[in-house]
């Protein structure tokens, strides 16, 4: 199971609404032309997995997170 605090960024990656991600829009919205990207299809066997390893790549993934905003923040800072 993903954890909340992954739902935004997850969103972003697949340039997708947080409510289309979770389901609440209904209305068919365009997406972007080609195969299905490397991000996509890895969530959809993230999804498949026992929930145990759902909440090792969960914590993975907020661990990777948390080190690109730190970054991204830091470089942000080095620029005044």
């Amino acid at each position: 199971m993903l954890q909340l605090s992954v739902l935004p960024a997850v969103a972003k990656l697949l340039s997708v609404s947080l409510e289309r991600l979770l389901g609440g829009e209904t209305e068919h919205t365009p997406r972007k032309r080609g195969p299905t990207s490397r991000l996509e299809q890895q969530i959809e066997v993230i999804i498949q997995l026992p929930k145990a390893r759902q909440k090792m790549v969960t914590e993975m993934l907020d661990a990777v997170i948390a080190q690109a905003q730190q970054q991204e923040t830091g470089s942000k800072r080095d620029d005044f």
